[in-house]
This record gives C-alpha cells, sequence and structure tokens, in this order.
C-alpha cells in the first residue's frame, strides 16, 4: 500500500489532486477553529462535557468538536444530509423530481443536486435557529448578547454560512480531488477528535479513574470491530451469468461466463447517517420549542426521580421515553437503520433495469428465466443482503454503546466513527487503486 501511494504521488495529476484534497481539508479544519461572536465558549465545553454520550454529543463527534464550541462550521454536514434525504424522498412521491433523476440523465442531476443545494441552505437556517436557542435558552452567551437581535442575526447566518460553505468544499473535493467530498470532511471531522481521546485515556489510566485492563479490552475490542469491518465491506454475492453463443458473419460472439458482484453492505454507513439525522429531530424541537427543557433534560436522564415541573410535555415526554439510552431509543434508531438501508437499496439498485440489460445482450442467469423472473430473482437476493447490511450496521452502532454503557465508560470516539473512518479509507483507496490501474501500475493487491 505505501509502494502504491508512493507510485501514486509520482504521477502529477494523482499528485495534484491528492494535494487539492489535503489543501480542502486544511481549510475546513482552519473554520472549526474560528468560533461565532458573543457565544461563551468556555460555559458551552463545559456543558457539552456532560451530554457526550448523548445525541448532542454525538453530533459533535461528527463536527470534529465544532459543535461544541460553536464555530462557523458547527452545522457540519448534517443541513446537507437532512436536504438530502428530503430531496431523495420527494423524488419517490413527487413524478416530476421522479423524471428528473431518472429520465432526464446528467441534466436530471445537476437540477437535483441544485435543489438540494437551496435546501441544505433552508434547512441550515433552520438548525441554526434551533442551535442558537440551545445557547440563549442555556445562557451560553455573553452578558450584553442575551437579548440582542443582531447578535441573535449573526450567530443564525454564520452558522448557515458555514454548513453552505462545506457543502461547496465537499462538491470541490469530489471533482477535483479524491474520494467524496461530503465523506472525506466527514473523515476529517472524526480523525481530528482520535488525539484528544487517546490522551484524555492515558490521563485517565494514570490518575487510576480508568483501569489499564479496561482500556486493554475497549482497544481490543476497536480493532476486532475494524478488522469486521473491512471483512463485511469486502465481502459480495456473485451471481453467475452465462452469455448465449450467436454468430454473426463469421464470427462468433458471446457464450463467456461472468458474474454480477452485490456487496454484503452496498449502502456502506449512509444509512447510519441518515438514521442519526433523523434521531436528532426531537431535540431539535425541543431547543426551539421548549427551551427550559434542556437544562433539566440532563439532570433527569442522570437522576430519574428529578423533578422536572415547569418543563413542556413534549421534553417530559422525550427525556422519559425517546431520550439517548433508553430502550425505546435504541429500538427507534435500529428500525430507523433497517428502514433507510432499504430506501437507499431502493434508489440505487434496480433489478427490473438489469434484468432488462441482461436479456437484451443474450445474458442470462443459470437456472432463471429470463425477464421478470431474472428481476425477481435479484430482488429477492438483494432484499436479503440489505437486511444483512442494516443488522450489522445496528450491531456496529449499538451493541458496542451498550456496552460500554453498562461499565459506566463514555467515549467519544465510538463504534460508528470507526465504522465511517474505515468505510471512507477503504473507499478512497479503492478509488484510487482505480486510478493507479489505469495508469498500469500495480495496485494495492499487487
Amino acid at each position: 500500500m505505501l509502494q502504491t501511494l508512493r507510485n501514486a504521488w509520482k504521477v502529477e495529476e494523482i499528485r495534484k489532486k491528492i494535494l487539492f484534497t489535503l489543501l480542502i481539508v486544511l481549510l475546513y479544519r482552519l473554520g472549526n477553529a474560528i468560533p461565532v461572536p458573543y457565544v461563551n465558549v468556555g460555559l458551552l465545553q463545559n456543558y457539552f462535557d456532560t451530554v457526550q454520550n448523548t445525541v448532542l454529543g454525538l453530533l459533535d463527534v461528527m463536527s470534529g468538536g465544532a459543535f461544541s464550541t460553536a464555530t462557523i462550521f458547527a452545522l457540519s454536514i448534517q443541513p446537507y444530509i437532512n436536504a438530502s434525504i428530503i430531496i431523495q424522498l420527494l423524488c419517490i412521491a413527487i413524478p416530476a423530481l421522479e423524471r428528473l433523476s431518472k429520465d432526464e440523465g446528467e441534466e436530471g442531476r445537476k437540477k437535483i443536486a441544485s435543489i438540494t443545494r437551496y435546501a441544505t441552505v433552508g434547512i441550515g437556517l433552520l438548525q441554526g435557529f434551533g442551535y442558537y436557542m440551545l445557547i440563549k435558552n442555556n445562557n451560553f452567551l455573553v452578558s450584553y448578547a442575551q437579548n440582542n437581535i443582531w447578535a441573535a442575526i449573526v450567530i443564525i447566518l454564520t452558522f448557515t454560512s458555514g454548513s453552505a460553505l462545506i457543502m461547496w468544499l465537499g462538491e470541490q473535493i469530489t471533482e477535483y480531488g479524491i474520494g467524496n467530498g461530503i465523506s472525506m470532511i466527514l473523515f476529517a471531522s472524526i480523525i481530528s477528535r482520535l488525539p484528544t481521546s487517546v490522551i484524555t485515556s492515558i490521563r485517565n489510566i494514570s490518575t487510576g479513574s480508568l483501569e489499564w485492563w479496561v482500556a486493554l479490552l475497549v482497544f481490543l475490542g476497536a480493532l476486532a470491530i475494524i478488522v469486521l469491518i473491512v471483512y463485511v465491506n469486502d465481502a459480495e454475492r456473485r451471481i453467475p451469468v452465462q452469455y448465449a453463443k450467436r454468430v454473426v458473419g463469421r464470427k462468433m460472439y458471446g457464450g463467456q461466463s461472468t458474474n454480477i458482484p452485490l456487496k454484503a453492505n452496498a449502502n456502506g454507513f449512509m444509512p447510519l447517517i441518515f438514521a442519526m439525522t433523523i434521531i436528532q429531530i426531537p431535540v431539535m424541537i425541543i431547543q426551539i420549542v421548549d427551551g427550559n427543557g434542556l437544562a433539566t433534560m440532563q439532570e433527569f436522564m442522570q437522576d430519574p426521580t428529578t423533578s422536572i415541573e415547569g418543563v413542556g410535555w413534549f421534553t417530559k415526554f422525550y427525556t422519559q421515553y425517546l431520550a439517548s439510552g433508553t430502550v425505546i431509543y435504541y429500538i427507534i434508531y435500529a428500525l430507523l437503520i433497517v428502514a433507510f438501508a432499504y430506501f437507499y437499496t431502493s434508489i440505487s439498485f434496480n433489478p427490473i433495469e438489469i434484468s432488462k440489460n441482461l436479456q437484451q445482450n443474450g445474458g442470462f442467469i443459470p437456472g432463471i428465466r429470463p425477464g421478470r423472473p431474472t428481476g425477481e430473482y435479484l430482488g429477492k437476493i438483494s432484499n436479503r443482503l440489505t437486511l444483512f447490511g442494516a443488522f450489522f450496521l445496528m450491531v456496529i452502532a449499538i451493541v458496542p454503546t451498550v456496552v460500554l454503557g453498562a461499565f459506566g465508560l463514555t467515549s467519544a470516539f465510538g463504534p460508528t466513527s470507526l465504522l465511517i473512518m474505515v468505510s471512507v479509507a477503504l473507499e478512497t483507496s479503492a478509488q484510487l487503486e482505480t486510478m493507479m490501474l489505469m495508469r498500469h501500475y500495480k495496485g494495492f493487491l499487487g
């Protein structure tokens, strides 16, 4: 792998792509260090230290710590992901958008991308307002800006502009750099937390607050999760395809055998991202509608006997039944992962179209009649693989978190973060390998 990277660096075109990607990531990290005005960052960070294992803590991890420090990139890629989910759902519900995405080719996809950009700005405004309400209702603003309308406008517009800029940076990486832009930004956000997590763990071991053998078990568990992710990511179901022989003039065509590779987890980590995005909606509603609830919510989570008189009914219901760590929370989380796994498969894999293409080119699956039976067979195999992939994501996202919680351990660098990091690294490596193979270099497998 290192040899391949050295060979890639020797190719001017690839070297420029790598340097461009690194430059964009650097700009993103610089933006994560610029706080918005009027916010007491010290008080905000102290608050986030108490909600590390909640949805808010997960959002902080996904933003690379920008969420807890209220920087210009605090919203990270969440508005873009929310917009993508909404537009993809609307593409199924609205015939005009469906025609744009399916029938108008590249031009239609450009129009869909443009609509997604506008939706990102709108959702960024809404989420920026929600985050401002969290800061304001918990008295994290500087004293002179507490009831200042100008301060509110500046903070909300800064958050919104930051999310739009992140979207643009991601698009630049996709077009001119290496890998998927949004995935690379998410990767950079998560990996930036790794040094802090390691230093914190070492400090806790030295002070005696964390037993060394517990830290060792967590480390070995992380390695096991990484190995499992790599194994499942490379796993695939190969469906054999045979092409009939046909004679055209004096030449014979066809007769060869090939296969259709179907990934065991073709959707990657996207169902997880979508599920996490949806599950944060109640918290955003509390921030906007029931502002006094957040301060009490953490108290209630720490001690269920705490009185929550004076907060709204939604906060009471959320903290009792839907908050992070409750059984219903994990059930809803798991169901969302399954739902988005099948949804993502439905828009990325069309068995009917594949069966038509096979039939038109004289291909068939041994033992399966061409046409509709082939499409039904491919759909059945795809559904089984999607269910396996969804179950795998559920295990990775939920089981280690529950186990850590049972032992009273907290971690800002959880299994979900590992899944995203490894998946993005493997995806980027595969793209780089393809580029090298096109230039007659040995790939990672050579």
